[in-house]
């Protein structure tokens, strides 16, 4: 006769096993004959109670060891740096990113500006400024682009485009030093604000980029503002520079058509920047064949036009760090050519003028005279400005 020993429970929070021991009875060992019987009766009960289906298993359990995937993420995430993400996020992670190159393009643009009124010690010719600046340019890209593990030299297909942009840009640049010089310095800088809008017509002619009466009237209206903030000054610098020698008679028109010439190559290099950049898909790569062919050509002119001067070591460090800036305004400033069409790029960049201004008015460095010359320009410039970031760039999108 089977006879069964007490049950053994084993409770525990997520499950209940039930034990039940039993004995075979010795009758079912005799013969085949009660086998049927016996095992009808003698089957084995089972372990786990059907009434109670436990609620895990060894398939179902999870584990406190592996962490969700959810927490990995945000693991991930707050490892990064807020600077890391913000710069990410300008570059790429929006739909103003070409807006957001651009602006902070002008905004360095500006504090080289400041940096070089501020820190300038030693009045160093500008054509060796220039190969400084470009030496550094030169540098810091291509470590960038071995760093990426891209060609120095960019695809095949977009050889022809980067020799152009170096060419034109070096050209533009030599003709806006020059200028520069022969000028006035107010004259100089409205005729360096023709950028834009030259960019935004070679833009229509060369990259067939339309352009819509709004856009006409919104670089007109930053020009405007140009015009209006630097208006009094250029009145007063044109008036005095009649007793300058250097720009009696033809100097002065000759100095004006450079200037006008490095507006016109200038807004050509946009276009040219632009469709290097989208050919070789890498923004860095313009800028090194820039720095590629303004290297040796600044160094030639700087040793034949002018005397060299060796800089101080104050000097030298506020040389270097207007280098870095420069490499890094240029930079955006091709990413923010790349993403963004040409008319709404280059009206940002009136944003300089801008700042430039309610830098002066807030330190007091600001001339009380042309003050609200100077007020409606800027609000010109601002009104113009926030109207290309309100339409974005969404409809313009390629």
């Amino acid at each position: 006769m089977a006879s069964s020993s007490p049950e053994t429970k084993i409770t525990d929070d997520h499950l209940v096993l039930e034990l039940t021991v039993r004995d075979l009875d010795s009758s079912a060992l005799d013969g085949p004959s009660s086998a049927p019987e016996s095992s009808s009766s003698d089957e084995i009960i089972p372990l786990l109670n059907q009434n109670q289906r436990p609620r895990i298993n060894i398939f179902s359990a999870s584990y406190t060891r592996r962490k969700p995937r959810e927490q990995v993420i945000k693991v991930t995430e707050a490892e990064i740096s807020p600077v890391t993400q913000f710069a990410s996020w300008v570059w790429n992670g929006s739909r103003y990113s070409g807006l957001l190159c651009m602006a902070l393009s002008s905004t360095l643009y500006l504090i080289m500006e400041l940096v070089s009124d501020t820190f300038s010690v030693q009045p160093i010719p500008l054509f060796e400024t220039a190969f400084m600046r470009c030496t550094i340019i030169l540098l810091l890209s291509y470590l960038w682009l071995k760093r990426i593990g891209q060609p120095v030299f960019g695809p095949v297909h977009a050889r022809k485009l980067l020799v152009s942009r170096a060419l034109v840009g070096y050209l533009s640049l030599f003709s806006f030093i020059f200028s520069i010089q022969m000028l006035p310095l107010s004259q100089a800088i409205v005729l360096s604000f023709l950028n834009p809008v030259m960019a935004s017509v070679a833009a229509r002619v060369i990259l067939h980029e339309k352009l819509k009466i709004t856009d006409i009237g919104g670089l007109a209206c930053s020009f405007f503002g140009v015009l209006f903030i630097f208006g009094p000054t250029l009145t007063v610098q044109v008036g005095s520079a009649v007793k300058n020698e250097n720009l009696k008679g033809n100097h002065h028109i000759y100095a004006f058509l450079l200037g006008l010439f490095s507006s016109i190559t200038g807004g050509i290099t946009y276009c040219l920047i632009k469709a290097a950049a989208k050919a070789s898909e890498q923004p860095v790569i313009t800028v090194f064949s820039f720095g590629l062919v303004a290297c040796p050509a600044a160094a030639i002119c700087m040793f034949s036009l002018e005397s060299f001067v060796l800089p101080a070591f104050e000097t030298l460090i506020s040389m270097i760090a207007l280098g870095l800036l420069a490499f890094c305004a240029e930079v955006l400033l091709v990413r923010g050519l790349q993403l963004e069409k040409i008319n709404k790029a280059a009206n940002i960049l009136y944003i300089e003028v801008v700042l430039s201004q309610l830098w002066g008015l807030s330190t007091g460095k600001a001339e009380s005279s042309g003050l609200f010359s100077r007020i409606v320009g800027c609000l010109l410039i601002l009104i113009s400005v926030s109207y290309t970031v309100y339409m974005g760039p969404a409809k313009d999108t390629e």
